[in-house]
């Protein structure tokens, strides 16, 4: 009779314990909102931009692609005197 009795508070005491662990762990919806934003400022924050050693200008070698000026037969034929 002593032994089911000591089960059973010892059962009592375990599921008390893991209900007031899991009650006073848990957060509201705002807290983890919070904390999720705290983790990616510091992840964001925390990366380093890359150096250039020199900037390239990509318009400087552009090859000449307008096929007009290439095949105008006309181009250097007449001038106008006005």
């Amino acid at each position: 009779m002593k032994r089911p009795l000591i089960i059973t508070i010892i059962v009592i005491i375990v599921v008390i314990a893991i209900g007031g662990y899991l009650y006073l762990s848990k957060q509201t919806p705002e807290e983890q909102a919070a904390k999720a934003l705290e983790e990616s400022l510091q992840s964001a924050t925390g990366g380093t931009l890359p150096s250039f050693a020199t900037p390239e200008n990509p318009l400087e070698n552009v090859p000449e692609i307008n096929p007009i000026d290439k095949t105008n037969p006309f181009k250097d034929g007449y001038k106008n005197p006005f």
